[in-house]
């Protein structure tokens, strides 16, 4: 929790704008607390004072403002003609389910998402990814249904966010298309229920926990950078299991909600778009893989008979934690409960 009393008011009025915007029974509460949630995380957002951020606030700031002010304007529009028989019903949560994408980052409407994340402090990045998802993806599940659209958004969310991440080399980038892989999950997982949505969001919040503390902790922002940590050897696998996780490799806890996804749509003859998604998925544990055997491999000049020291602060702690959560807890849960 942060220190500074601006800081804790902000979080609080940013996580009840959340939860305004999920219990409301109305779209104009639902509105109002999206909006009250972007005015409490631009201010967050400018805690560093540098340029990148900056500008990471201002263009944060005008594409949730466009799709406020769009889903607002759809809302009354509904309003307005609920009762003409020109237009279906089917049409009205398609066009109201747009700007909820645009304001979830899901492909096609991510092409903000990347430059706005490489702006951030990775405590930011991580609100970005996680918290910020909660409410847009909680309004799309009352709109939500087995159609050809979702589907489309599905497959274009998966497919990006796995392409998107090879050739990148910032830390923060190959999260973000992390990050639209797995919404375009998280919104198949919206059609199995909400509480296969919630068991696949906590563990998707609780890898990228681990991953940006560890990132946060020794200042890592690009792959050539985990090369350099020679002599942490505790490090690198407290960060690569983390990783390795959230892209799903079993037997970490990451695979464990893809693995409830997959069950869902197997039962409702989705085999086709679940074969493409899960192929998708190894695309992006592929660039995965890819740090943690350049960074494991590569030779350093480090003496190798030097003490092997990792201060143990609480952050680093907490990195421990969650990594031995994330290696030990889809074995911990299929000992404990049956997936049927």
């Amino acid at each position: 929790m942060p220190n500074n009393p601006t800081k804790i008011l902000l979080s609080t009025t940013l996580i009840g704008g959340i939860l305004i915007s999920i219990s409301s029974n109305s779209w104009l509460g639902a509105w109002m607390g999206l909006e009250i949630n972007l005015m409490s995380f631009i201010p967050l957002m400018s805690t560093q004072e540098n340029i990148f951020t900056t500008e990471a606030s201002l263009k944060y700031f005008i594409i949730q403002a466009l799709a406020s002010s769009t889903l607002l304007f759809l809302v009354v529009m509904e309003a307005l003609i609920s009762q003409n028989p020109l237009t279906g019903e089917d049409t009205h949560e398609y066009v109201i389910m747009t700007p909820l994408l645009l304001k979830m980052g899901a492909a096609p409407l991510h092409w903000w998402f990347p430059s706005v994340m490489e702006g951030l402090s990775w405590g930011n990045c991580l609100l970005m990814m996680t918290v910020q998802k909660a409410a847009p993806m909680m309004l799309t599940s009352y709109l939500m249904k087995i159609s050809p659209l979702i589907l489309m958004v599905v497959l274009v969310s998966v497919t990006v966010g796995a392409m998107g991440g090879m050739n990148q080399t910032s830390l923060r980038k190959i999260l973000t298309y992390s990050s639209i892989n797995h919404t375009g999950w998280m919104l198949m997982a919206l059609m199995g229920g909400s509480n296969m949505w919630m068991l696949y969001f906590m563990v998707y919040a609780l890898l990228t926990m681990a991953v940006t503390t560890t990132t946060k902790l020794y200042n890592i922002s690009f792959i050539n950078q985990t090369m350099l940590m020679g002599s942490k050897t505790t490090t690198k696998l407290i960060l690569f299991t983390a990783l390795l996780s959230l892209g799903g490799l079993p037997p970490f806890i990451g695979f464990l909600p893809s693995w409830i996804v997959i069950q869902m749509m197997t039962m409702n003859n989705l085999s086709s778009i679940m074969t493409v998604m899960v192929i998708m998925s190894l695309a992006t544990l592929y660039y995965y893989l890819r740090m943690c055997y350049s960074s494991f491999i590569i030779l350093h000049n480090e003496t190798k008979w030097g003490p092997q020291t990792m201060s143990m602060n609480k952050s680093t702690v907490y990195s421990i934690i969650l990594s031995s959560m994330s290696m030990m807890g889809l074995i911990v849960c299929t000992m404990t409960i049956s997936i049927n």
